[in-house]
């Protein structure tokens, strides 16, 4: 199914990030002209990305590998492999598309057996193929965290997530055609002749922890071959009544809030799922082009516009996005809580995006459900921080995993 988003040439600004690119084509209804965007995202990327005729309608099945640029290169591994391969689209699961990704190998000789994989998946970087990492790069935080455990021996496996990088729009925060896209990168990668092992960890941060989560609940069904054996989330959202009330309560209406742009971004999602959405039905002609930005602008660069235009809630909005999101939060639950492996979650004190309320549910809920789960608190930590601010239990929590040995839940002594 097509995107569409609809906006009146009449109160359309061209600039401010929207990209013509997107434009497919011009719809006459009546005597208003209206812009039809069918792939908000979509730009060239080079003929790596680009795939015309798919040679296997199977999922999980490598395209073709290259190596990486220096800029989207880790340090500390061998081999920096920038992969494209074949997926099952997640939103309506009747096509197969072509992903991309990347795989980075450590430095020495692999153990007997290969490396041992991590599947790591991304945070939030936005919807725009220029923003997907294995053609962007990675930002600090990032490349320091996959280098600790390249130097550890581990290898890393890295999806850029449906219509990253390749063609059609990322549903951004949807949580099945991650978990597709994050099951097949490691179907492709395990099938070819790279030297890593058959057991997997699961390991992600805030979208990213989202999609590893629904990673391990949709493995049994989807993917039922693969031994994913543990999950490493943190910053994890967690779209349930409790977890939107805790994002509300944290954000305010009347100043300047940088997180705007996740809005923008849940928003886009909206014309994948429903062709009717009109964007400019909700949000203020002042700020359509800050919204319509996501088009071609990352979303670093997305908070940097939000608090240049001065951007509050109240003035982005001229009729609440509420009760359309709502569609979208159906598509950022989780298939399952009850999970098949043991889990870690690392949740910031300080962590204004997924406020310590919304993730202490989640745990909870994974508790209640019956999973195992290691739950570790930080108190200074923020959304940003808390990703190498846990490496050290998380290390431990991995490296016990891949030895086998019994991860003991701690539900009943939660630290929150």
């Amino acid at each position: 199914m097509p995107y569409m988003m609809t906006f009146k040439l009449d109160k359309l600004f061209f600039g401010a990030g929207f990209s013509l690119a997107v434009v497919s084509s011009l719809v006459f209804g009546g005597d208003e002209k209206t812009l039809r965007a069918s792939a908000l995202g979509d730009s060239y990327l080079g003929e790596f990305y680009r795939v015309d005729e798919l040679s296997s309608t199977s999922p999980g099945v490598l395209i073709r590998h290259e190596t990486l640029d220096e800029h989207q290169s880790l340090n500390r591994a061998a081999d920096n492999i920038r992969l494209l391969y074949t997926s099952t689209e997640g939103l309506f699961a009747e096509d197969i598309v072509a992903v991309s990704g990347a795989l980075f190998i450590p430095r020495g000789t692999p153990p007997e057996g290969g490396w041992p994989l991590l599947g790591w998946a991304h945070g939030t970087v936005g919807i725009a193929d220029i923003c997907s990492p294995s053609y962007n790069g990675r930002q600090q935080r990032d490349e320091t965290y996959l280098n600790h455990w390249l130097a550890n021996g581990y290898a890393v496996v890295a999806p850029d997530y449906q219509g990253l990088g390749t063609q059609g729009t990322h549903p951004y925060l949807a949580t099945r055609p991650a978990a597709y896209s994050n099951l097949d990168i490691i179907r492709a990668v395990q099938s070819a002749a790279f030297p890593v092992s058959n057991t997997i960890v699961m390991i992600g941060q805030s979208q990213g922890a989202a999609a590893a989560i629904a990673t391990v609940g949709h493995a049994p069904e989807y993917a039922p071959e693969l031994d994913i054996q543990g999950l490493v989330a943190t910053g994890a959202p967690y779209f349930s009544a409790e977890g939107i009330a805790a994002i509300q309560e944290t954000r305010p209406k009347d100043a300047v809030d940088p997180r705007l742009g996740y809005n923008f971004l849940a928003l886009s999602m909206l014309g994948l799922i429903d062709p009717e959405f009109v964007l400019e039905d909700y949000v203020s002609a002042d700020v359509l082009p800050v919204a319509m930005a996501v088009t071609d602008t990352c979303y670093v660069d997305m908070k940097k516009l939000v608090k240049r235009e001065l951007v509050t809630y109240n003035k982005a909005f001229k009729k609440s996005p509420e009760k359309v999101l709502t569609e979208a939060f159906r598509r950022m639950e989780y298939p399952t809580l009850k999970l098949s492996a043991p889990a870690f979650f690392g949740i910031g004190g300080k962590d204004i995006n997924t406020p310590p309320r919304m993730q202490q549910a989640l745990v909870t809920s994974a508790c209640v459900a019956g999973s195992r789960v290691r739950a570790h608190f930080y108190p200074s930590a923020t959304h940003g921080s808390i990703v190498n601010g846990s490496t050290e239990e998380s290390s431990q929590f991995i490296a016990s995993v891949f030895a086998g040995e019994e991860i003991i839940g701690n539900c009943n002594e939660l630290p929150f």
